[in-house]
Order: structure tokens, then C-alpha cells, then sequence
């Protein structure tokens, strides 16, 4: 068995250590907010938050996170959609179709944290996400306009 903690509720789990972590969020907890999209840590999809920080958890290992560290998922974000960049992108009308948001938002999140009056430099550097659609450009109004920075 291994404990997490996920969105502030501690889990048991029973699954081999290195079952990536994107699969025991999604399969066994049931949280399917996380996506799959790429499985090899490039497109950002599954992109969920440790102890604050961004980690694309498609090839993590579960068994690399500690019991005490703190893992949020888009699910954890906000349970009623009142966190700034959730809000922002809901104005801006920001995903098109909408498979990669979970992870550009947690991204965005991460970012606002860490820098909560981002520069287009820093949104640049911290938004690696994927989106097939092309949404960067409203992506970037959207972390300007939760961060209160004119567009």
C-alpha cells in the first residue's frame, strides 16, 4: 500500500512503484481531471501540483512521492471554480477544445504562485504546455488578466 495525500484527503492505494502517478490519480483514486495525453512528460495534459510545484505526472513514479507531500489536482484546485485563473479562463473563453486545459491551468496556477505579476518572459518560460488548438495566445490573456496585469 501507498499513502498519498491528494487534494487534502489521504489515500491508500495498492499499486506497483512505478505505476506513473497520472494512472493511480486517475484509476484508482477516480480524479479524471489529470489527462493523458503524450506519456512522456512533454505535453503537459497531466500536469498536477507537489507540494505547489508543477510536475507532469505521467513519468513520475508513485513511488518517488512521499506520503507527506501535499499533491493537488485540477479537482483540488478549486472546488468551485472561484480560483483566479479558472475564472480568467472562463471570461476569455479560453479552451477551444479543451483536453489540455486541466494541465495548462494547473500550470498557470504554479506560475502565479511562485510570480504573481508574471512578466510575457516568465509566462513564456513557465507555460511548456501543449495545446493542438493553438489557444497560446488567449492562454497568455488569461494568466494576465487573474495576475490583474492589462492585456
Amino acid at each position: 500500500m501507498i499513502r498519498l495525500m491528494i487534494n487534502g484527503t489521504v489515500r491508500e492505494v495498492d499499486a506497483e512503484p512505478d505505476t506513473p502517478l497520472l494512472w493511480v490519480i486517475r484509476e484508482q483514486v477516480g480524479l479524471t481531471g489529470t489527462k493523458y495525453g503524450c506519456g512522456v512528460a512533454a505535453c503537459g495534459a497531466c500536469t498536477v501540483h507537489i507540494d505547489g510545484q508543477p510536475v507532469r505526472s505521467c513519468s513520475l513514479p508513485v513511488s518517488e512521492v512521499k506520503p507527506n507531500q501535499k499533491i493537488t489536482t485540477i479537482e483540488g484546485l478549486s472546488p468551485d471554480l472561484t480560483h483566479p485563473i479558472q475564472k480568467a479562463w472562463l471570461e476569455l473563453d479560453v479552451p477551444q477544445c479543451g483536453y489540455c486545459q486541466s494541465g495548462q491551468i494547473m500550470a498557470a496556477a504554479a506560475l502565479l504562485q511562485e510570480k504573481p505579476k508574471p512578466t510575457d518572459a516568465e509566462i513564456a518560460d513557465a507555460m511548456t504546455n501543449i495545446c493542438r488548438c493553438g489557444t497560446y495566445n488567449r492562454v497568455k490573456a488569461a494568466i494576465k488578466r487573474a495576475a490583474g496585469i492589462p492585456a
